[in-house]
């Protein structure tokens, strides 16, 4: 069974400016969402997981979308996605909360 934290490596620019390609986060697995929380996500029927921002609670999920809205794919193409967890804290380059 696997720990209750992972990191995550950010790809892409839809979370920009709060997190850049090459972002290395610490990620709680399970952790409770809130609207406005970073978290992982999985969509159905997509392959790999996503960093996006929780907005609310959505049918069979949570609305999320990313923080740079013109080149993020998120719940407005792919609909409601499974929490997998919530960010902690980007440890690289620089470590700071998110």
């Amino acid at each position: 069974m696997p720990g209750p934290f992972f990191a995550v490596l950010v790809q892409g620019p839809s979370m920009a400016p709060t997190l850049r390609h090459g972002d290395a986060l610490l990620v709680r697995r399970g952790s409770t969402a809130r609207p406005g929380d970073v978290v992982v996500v999985r969509f159905r029927g997509e392959p790999g997981l996503f960093v996006k921002r929780a907005r609310r609670p959505a049918d069979g999920g949570w609305w999320v979308e990313g923080d740079n809205e013109f080149v993020s794919d998120d719940s407005r193409r792919y609909g409601p996605a499974e929490v997998i967890g919530r960010v902690l804290l980007r440890y690289w380059p620089r470590p700071r909360l998110v």
